[in-house]
Order: structure tokens, then sequence, then C-alpha cells
């Protein structure tokens, strides 16, 4: 979520960024600062990007300490030249600046200018941003994502079906059978999620292209996220759930399927059912592990302390006691019997 933190960048930063597009920076450091965003080091241009990269990236890193490093390429689109931007958050960090960082990146890629970014990689270890890494990276994006069993078997079925003669006996695929596939900017926001980038996605059906789409990719502090469901339409939710548990700072990912009851066609709620499993399998397939997958109705159920609850549920220590069940009303005073002299 833009903005979520109130830190911006100062005015030296802002007026650097107009200087930017004069062509003659390749790389600059953003850092924070006093509550602000503010420029660290840059340099210009000398070689070409995949010459200049490693010599000037590599040097701006520090060991435990997160930053944001933006590097020119040298394509162009109609926004000016093109930026990789590069969060840099290592492991060593502390919790705070780790969170900091990520709450305040879509604040930068924003006044920077989300057009001209080309590319986003989040960095943990150092070679994560090399040049190799980076080049590794985009290999992963283009190579096509695994089938999962259920697909391989929906593919079968229709090079079968294409053979077939249609009559009266013959039996279509169901609604059941159905796994829509997922669109390339829905497959990288999950690897964009996993390395740190997103804390919340959103996806959708485009029921007339038969596609599931990303719909939303953003930060979104857990007291904003009940707003994120829409009230009348289906959709599929991850969120990165931050929070502690008996001292410890966990991040757990929850799946959540929301549909608002009776407010949506049949149509669209059967498929929505039918391709939640398909799409849980390319969210694990790609990388990205569910710790839970949750059904909701609306949005307000989203609150912390149910998400927390549904992750660490209470235990019962003790058992309860054993309650004879009452026998049934009005059957009248017990008899007794007596035993027959004899």
């Amino acid at each position: 979520m833009s903005h979520q933190t109130g830190i911006h960048a100062n005015d030296a930063l802002k007026k650097f960024f107009v200087k930017c597009k004069d062509g003659k920076v390749r790389v600059f450091k953003v850092s924070i600062e006093n509550e602000q965003l503010v420029l660290s080091s840059h340099h210009a241009i000398k070689h070409n990007w995949e010459k200049d990269y490693d010599k000037y990236v590599l040097p701006l890193i520090e060991e435990n300490q997160p930053c944001y490093i933006l590097y020119r390429l040298d394509t162009k689109n109609d926004s000016g030249y093109e930026w990789l931007f590069i969060s840099w958050s290592p492991d060593t960090a502390t919790v705070r600046q780790k969170m900091l960082y990520a709450s305040t990146k879509a604040t930068l890629k924003q006044e920077f200018g989300s057009s001209q970014i080309k590319e986003e990689i989040h960095g943990t270890i150092k070679s994560e941003i090399t040049l190799d890494g980076y080049k590794k990276y985009k290999k992963v994006l283009a190579a096509p994502a695994p089938l999962s069993m259920r697909e391989e078997e929906l593919n079968e079925v229709k090079r079968t079906e294409v053979h077939t003669d249609i009559s009266i006996n013959s039996k279509h695929q169901t609604l059941g059978g159905v796994a829509f596939p997922v669109t390339e900017p829905a497959q990288q926001a999950i690897i964009d999620m996993k390395r740190g980038s997103y804390d919340y996605l959103q996806f959708e059906i485009d029921i007339e292209n038969e596609k599931i789409n990303l719909a939303t990719a953003e930060n979104v502090p857990i007291e904003k996220l009940p707003s994120k469901v829409p009230e009348k339409s289906a959709r599929y939710h991850l969120y990165r759930f931050m929070h502690t548990h008996e001292g410890d700072y966990m991040e757990s990912i929850v799946f959540i399927y929301s549909m608002p009851g009776y407010s949506c066609s049949i149509k669209e709620r059967m498929l929505y059912s039918s391709c939640k499993n398909p799409l849980i399998d390319v969210i694990t397939q790609l990388g990205l592990d569910i710790n839970k997958k949750l059904e909701i109705d609306s949005g307000s159920e989203l609150t912390e302390s149910f998400l927390y609850e549904e992750i660490h549920p209470t235990k019962n220590l003790h058992r309860p006691q054993f309650a004879k069940p009452k026998g049934p009303p009005g059957r009248g005073p017990k008899r007794m019997t007596r035993t027959q002299d004899k």
C-alpha cells in the first residue's frame, strides 16, 4: 500500500529524479534516514549496462543494512529510459528495518515513476543481485510454469475430445474439471511476493477469456486488509501475515478464497470453486509455501485476531468431563420395581 509508513523522498532526492531523465545516470542508491528517503550514492554511465552492473551495484550494498538501488538499463519506453528496481534486504538486518523498507518501497516507486521501472528483483544474499543472479531470475520468469497432474489430465482430455465424434451419448468436459491458466503478470507477482516485494496479492478470473489475472499487488497493513475484499465479487487472495508468536517474529502466507454468497452468479461461484485448487498448485510450484487456506464470506472476518487464531489455534489442555446425556423430556417419573417375594 502506497505511503503506508508516511516516509517520502526529501527535496534533494526529488530533484535528482528529474536529473535521471537526461540519461547520464547509471545507478543510484536510496536509503531511509530520519524518516525520509535520501540519496546515498550514484554513478554515471561508463560502458553498456552489463559491463557497468557488478562494478557499480555490488559496492553499494551493506551486509546488515537494507536499501533500494535503481539501475538504468539501455532500453526505452514511452516514459524514457527503463530501470531495474533492486530491493536489498539482508537476512542479517533487524526485523524493524526489514518491515520499514518493505512498507516504504511502493512510495519510492511511485515518486520515481512506476512506468519507468521495467523489472524488480529482491535480494537477501549477495548472489541474488549480481548480474548472474539477475539473469537467472529472468530465465525463471521466462520458463513456462510446470503443469500440475490435474492440468496434464485436462490437456489429455482436450486432446482426446478433438478427435471424438459428438453424439447424443458423448460426454463433455464438465465445469468441475476447469483449470484456467494463470497469466504471466500473475505468476511474476507470486515470485516477487516470495522474494519479499509484496505482502498482498489479489487474483480474479477473466471469465470471457478464461484466464486468472492479477488484480492487485501491494503492501497492505492488517487493519486495511478487510477493505480489499470485494463485497459483490469472488476473489482469491494471498497475504503475508506478519506477527509474533511466543516471542518469535513470524511470517505466514495465507491463501484466502472470498465468496460473498449469492450476490455472485451461479457460473461465477462454480468457476471460482473449480479453479481454486489448480491456482494453489501453481502458487506452490512457483516456490511460495502456503501456511494456511481460508474461505470467507466477507472481508470483515479478516481481523488480526482471526488470522492469528487460525494459524495458532488454542489447544485444550484439559479434556472436558463426560456428561451423561439427559433422558428425553416428558417421559414421566422413574418407576421402581420390587423384587418378588418367594
